[in-house]
């Protein structure tokens, strides 16, 4: 996706325009996005972002792409819908947290995405310390193994 360098995200219409967003798509994006949010008060919210152009520029890319707009529509199920870890945490970052799932789902490759996270912490690990003659405990295996992508 290309950004204009005298982008200005205060003026959405404008930025819209420059971004090759129009607006029946902008209607069109806006009504796939709240498919896939389930709520209209929280794609309002989305919807009212300085990020939302971008967001919505990127999700006409993902639509004209090869997967097309059906491709859109698995890319925000997957990152909105079956992944709802957006909803938790404080009422006053919700937008914030909501941009960030959406552009996750956006740019994010399936086969690249866990099926599960396992146990919280599990990527940030360190190595365990030292065992007594510096020899690694009998039995232990890396938890990495745990994330796994998704069957195709």
């Amino acid at each position: 996706m290309s950004v204009p360098n005298d982008l200005d995200l205060s003026d959405r219409p404008a930025a819209l325009q420059q971004l090759g967003v129009g607006a029946a798509a902008n209607s069109r994006l806006l009504t796939i996005a709240k498919d896939h949010i389930g709520s209209e008060r929280e794609t309002v919210l989305l919807a009212s972002t300085r990020a939302w152009p971008l967001l919505e520029a990127r999700m006409a890319d993902v639509a004209r792409g090869p997967e097309g707009e059906q491709g859109l529509r698995e890319k925000l199920k997957a990152g909105l819908l079956d992944n709802t870890a957006w909803q938790q945490g404080p009422p006053g970052e919700l937008a914030g947290r909501m941009v960030g799932a959406t552009l996750r789902a956006l740019t994010d490759h399936p086969a690249r995405r866990p099926c599960s996270r396992g146990p919280p912490g599990l990527g940030r690990r360190r190595a365990p310390p030292p065992h007594p003659g510096g020899h690694r405990r009998e039995g232990s295996r890396s938890r990495a193994r745990a994330l796994r992508p998704c069957p195709a």
